[in-house]
């Protein structure tokens, strides 16, 4: 049997499979515009596992499947037999040979890892803790269409050295361009995951870090599954939120992003997120398009773009 292409971290593909679907996502979101049908995933089905809570997740791979001509089955652990104990290698043996397709939305990447290993069709990570690799493909895409290729650019990561920023840290390699980090002390990035690397810089002071950047981008601080740190979090992170004047620091065009949800007056102001230079809602809205673009490709391969 061929073996079968996950997507699992966004290094499992190679930047220019990546381009591929980048400008194949320009497509689909043409046709969705002007209401002209892109149904090449027609009688396909996705099913979807959901571990963690969601709503841009759920409501992009459900809408996106329906809108590509395909079915989409959403699946809670606490609602199936995976809440009960099932190991996940048997549960991927028997949904991979009831479906064309998987998304999975949980915490550790191991368990992702290990349904992939057991399934006959493609995964696709959701979201994991350690990684967000659909929030990165939106994000670039958006960016893209705001300001053409990545490549060279500067890209601020303020805040915490989570899921977010991991994948960040994948695609400055993959992309070529710089990311600039800012984490209080003890949230850093392991240094030893980022020595060889050409592309990552980290920085004490997040003004070093957003200056002339041309992505500013940030999370929440507190990511779930670490909900009993809240507090602590709140104090140690004081002094990263992104606000008016560390905006200023960036370019004068540099666009603001946010993967949501979003919490005012923690991470980032009301004027950055609501302001004239965020695109958040763009970057939202394009997790749909963008997911449509990887589901076709792992389905049926690439298509006239």
């Amino acid at each position: 049997m061929e073996k079968v292409k996950h997507f699992l971290k966004l290094n499992d593909f190679v930047s220019e499979e990546l381009s591929y679907i980048f400008d194949r996502a320009k497509v689909i979101k043409a046709n969705f515009r002007s209401y002209k049908k892109t149904w090449t995933l027609e009688d396909r089905t996705l099913v979807m596992i959901f571990e963690k809570a969601s709503t841009r997740t759920r409501l992009s791979f459900e809408a996106g499947m329906n809108q590509m001509g395909g079915n989409a089955i959403y699946l809670n652990t606490r609602d199936s037999q995976l809440g009960r104990g099932e190991p996940v290698e048997d549960a991927a043996q028997v949904i991979s040979r009831m479906s064309d397709v998987v998304m999975i939305r949980t915490f550790e990447q191991d368990i992702i890892n290990r349904f992939a290993k057991n399934s006959r069709v493609p995964v696709i990570n959701g979201l994991t803790n350690e990684y967000h690799p659909c929030q990165i493909l939106a994000d670039i895409f958006t960016f893209i269409e705001k300001r053409d290729s990545i490549q060279g650019k500067k890209v601020a990561w303020v805040g915490d050295s989570n899921n977010v920023c991991m994948t960040w840290l994948q695609a400055a390699e993959l992309f070529d361009f710089e990311l600039h980090i800012s984490t209080p002390k003890g949230y850093e990035i392991d240094s030893s995951k980022i020595e060889d690397s050409d592309n990552v810089f980290q920085h004490q002071d997040p003004m070093r870090a957003v200056k002339d950047a041309d992505i500013l981008t940030t999370d929440v601080w507190t990511s779930m599954g670490f909900e009993s740190e809240n507090k602590e979090r709140l104090k140690d992170f004081a002094n990263w939120q992104v606000d008016r004047k560390m905006l200023k620091e960036a370019k004068r065009d540099a666009l603001f992003m946010h993967c949501l949800p979003a919490h005012r007056g923690e991470e980032v102001s009301a004027e950055v997120i609501d302001g004239p230079q965020s695109v958040v809602w763009e970057e939202a809205e394009n997790r749909l398009h963008i997911q449509k673009a990887l589901l076709e490709y792992l389905l049926i391969g690439k298509q006239q773009t």
